[in-house]
């Protein structure tokens, strides 16, 4: 009996947290008269694309979105191999001042993007790099490994060095151990790792505001931002950029939430 209230709970904060993305959808199906003479809460009539249209044209979305898709694919996957370089020498190499390598990264998770911004400003300008996609991948890809980093060499501080020393008898050298053994096995850390790391570089505005400055470079939450700050839009086009912004993030969680649970739960029974 008591797990119901707890459903109960779970129902009602389930439904405050949708609630929003509700009427963004119907706001963004209705046509700015429809808005004005009816109740911003109220369904839509029909399915009206007007405002979706109009905003994807305007902003070139289809561009800013496989900007997004390229710099967060880029730093996912990037940032996932130099954390597991890093953590394989700290967590089973034991280098040493392996402590205070990773205080510096716990360090790194803690410092403001507003703190780093002027230091990478003016490096991004020395080597050539501002204005591009390959700035903010690299900014990224070093900032999402700094957590990565500390995460796993916890996670393979743990590692059965039995597995290690039976590879190394049958000759298997460091990498071969890694990428054979160590990575196999850790498979499901490291989806999960991929996984956070795409959603947390697509959600990124104040670094690639700063860096990305022109349109053709610019990612989809550049794109809404910048185009809510010059007022040109009315409320159902500013609901179809805020539905059509939310959706790919949305869509890929959904798609890889199998293994992101899978991962989480193998993560716990270990």
């Amino acid at each position: 009996m008591r797990r119901y209230p707890v459903l109960a709970a779970l129902g009602v904060l389930a439904a405050a947290m949708l609630f929003p993305f509700v009427i963004v959808t119907f706001n963004a199906f209705k046509t700015p008269a429809e808005y004005s003479s009816g109740q911003p809460l109220s369904p839509p009539h029909g399915l009206n694309l007007d405002g979706i249209i109009t905003f994807w044209t305007r902003v070139d979305f289809g561009e800013k979105l496989w900007n997004s898709f390229m710099i967060s694919g880029s730093v996912a996957v990037l940032a996932v191999v130099l954390s597991v370089l890093n953590a394989y020498a700290l967590g089973i190499g034991r280098v040493r001042g392996r402590l205070s390598i990773l205080v510096v990264f716990l360090v790194a998770n803690t410092l403001p993007q507003e703190a780093l911004v002027y230091p990478l400003y003016y490096l991004a300008k020395e080597a050539g790099l501002y204005d591009s996609k390959l700035a903010i991948i690299i900014i990224f890809t070093v900032i999402q490994a700094a957590f990565g980093t500390y995460l796993l060499s916890a996670v393979l501080g743990q590692f059965p060095r039995e597995i290690l020393e039976a590879a190394r008898m049958d000759g298997a050298g460091r990498f071969t151990a890694l990428w054979r053994i160590v990575v196999p096995i850790s498979r499901p850390t490291l989806s999960v790792l991929v996984i956070f790391f795409f959603i947390w570089t697509w959600n990124e505005f104040f670094l690639p505001l700063i860096f990305l400055i022109s349109n053709d470079n610019q990612t989809v939450p550049v794109a809404l931002g910048v185009l809510q700050g010059e007022r040109e839009m009315d409320a159902t086009t500013s609901s179809a950029s805020a539905l059509l912004g939310i959706v790919p993030a949305v869509a890929f969680f959904l798609i890889f939430q199998r293994t992101l649970t899978r991962g989480v739960t193998v993560g716990a029974i270990k």
